[in-house]
């Protein structure tokens, strides 16, 4: 009893461990100090815009420096919270940015456990083991808690959080299938966990139809029981996207799900200027440049709507460009997004080998893990093949691989805890 206790608390002592290495990082590196420049747009950009917005009582608007009216451009969730943080704790102050980093790193902190319980489930305790605390201790694993003012940490952490949940419900890793009730209750939490994706970031949804199909493969047997569980989750997912979606429509008369600027993202990723690559932002931030201007004199649906026809006529007077933008940004995506080197040669070297290193270990162990025909290893796979779609169409940043590095953290850990050790190398061979 007092193994298994001891068992039951190593994860939660990953997670206090990190949790208080991210906070004390934010409170003495001052990385809850965010620049002034640009009225404080580097304060969680768009979603710093909005909360911003929302605190000072002219709702969900304005995600550019000056006032634009409502606004779908990023999905609701993150900047509530923000609005709420602001609304304590004074807008784009040093307190308020101290607090967000906080909440960011308790759900970095937390992916932890969910790293702990899919190594444990997929593999053995000692993929379970090193994984935890790599994920709780290795400085890249923190940098999206503890420096950006973005929904990265949190979304990364409740996609962790759902794949372990489907691990549970079919019971990999354990002696016994879940009880009926228990399965029920786990089908519910997929739902929530997903409804809350969704007003996080809703690319990451591209996933969902996989990992509940696989969740279902094999159990024919109990199918009426199965559908009622599968309905469950779908509506309590669409409890959770439901007033957003609803909100769009009485405000803008137009079927928006989660957010209107995929037309804008597509046009600026268009551009030969760009390369493939709009570092400079989906538009202008400034309200006299004639993006805004424009942005302004449409309204944000037909703005986007028209720089996504714009795109396309792009596409199509240029055969061939889509394709080769979007294989770059696949390269890229695992390889090592392009960065300023600002001087510092070495720092970037040492980030792009790291960066490329982990994906390259992540896959090599997934693919180690299908040749072994590993539990989990099928949605591991789908994971990692959809994730990144709608980023290979559209752009690439760093913090887009974030939500897979859970995974990238096992599956890495497993191929090298696969090693052979038994064999003697030698230079004779």
């Amino acid at each position: 009893m007092e193994g298994k206790n001891a068992e039951v608390r190593l994860p939660w002592r990953m997670f206090w461990t990190g949790f208080a290495i991210r906070v004390l990082f934010i409170t003495f590196g001052h990385s809850y100090r965010f620049s002034g420049i640009q009225d404080h747009f580097q304060f969680g950009w768009e979603m710093g815009r909005i909360a911003r917005a929302v605190a000072t009582g002219r709702g969900f608007s304005d995600p550019f420096v000056t006032s634009s009216g409502p606004t779908a451009w990023c999905p609701p969730l993150y900047p509530l919270m923000m609005a709420g943080v602001f609304k304590i704790f004074g807008i784009y102050s040093a307190l308020s940015g101290w607090v967000i980093l906080t909440i960011n790193s308790i759900f970095s902190a937390l992916t932890a456990v969910a790293v702990y319980e899919i190594g444990k489930r997929s593999f053995r305790g000692k993929v379970a083991l090193w994984s935890g605390w790599i994920w709780a201790l290795y400085p890249a694993a923190m940098q999206y808690a503890v420096h950006w003012i973005w929904e990265t940490a949190i979304s990364t952490c409740l996609l962790a959080v759902v794949i372990a949940v489907a691990l549970r419900v079919r019971g990999v890793g354990e002696a016994s299938q879940p009880s009926d009730q228990k399965r029920t209750a786990l089908w519910a939490a997929f739902g929530l966990l997903w409804g809350l994706i969704g007003l996080l970031n809703p690319s990451l949804m591209v996933f969902l139809p996989a990992c509940g199909l696989w969740m279902l493969w094999g159990e024919w047997h109990d199918i009426l029981a199965n559908v009622a569980r599968v309905t469950l989750a779908a509506v309590l997912c669409a409890a959770c996207l439901a007033p957003w979606t609803w909100r769009n429509w009485v405000v803008f008369h137009a079927f928006i799900p989660m957010r209107s600027n995929f037309g804008a993202e597509l046009y600026a990723s268009s551009l030969e200027t760009n390369d493939g690559f709009p570092w400079g932002g989906t538009i202008s931030i400034f309200a006299a440049t004639p993006d805004q201007r424009r942005y302004r004199e449409l309204g944000e649906v037909a703005f986007s709507k028209e720089r996504g026809e714009m795109a396309k006529a792009i596409f199509r007077a240029n055969p061939g460009r889509f394709e080769r933008y979007a294989l770059k940004r696949v390269y890229f995506f695992w390889v090592s997004v392009p960065h300023p080197i600002d001087g510092k040669l070495m720092t970037e070297v040492f980030r792009e080998l790291n960066y490329s290193f982990l994906s390259l270990s992540g896959l090599l162990g997934l693919g180690l893990a299908i040749r072994r025909r590993q539990p989990g290893a099928p949605l591991y796979a789908s994971a990692f093949l959809l994730v990144p779609i709608v980023y290979y169409g559209v752009t690439v940043w760093a913090r887009m691989r974030s939500p897979l590095e859970p995974l990238i953290c096992v599956l890495g850990v497993y191929l090298f805890q696969s090693a052979d050790r038994s064999r003697v190398w030698s230079w004779r061979e």
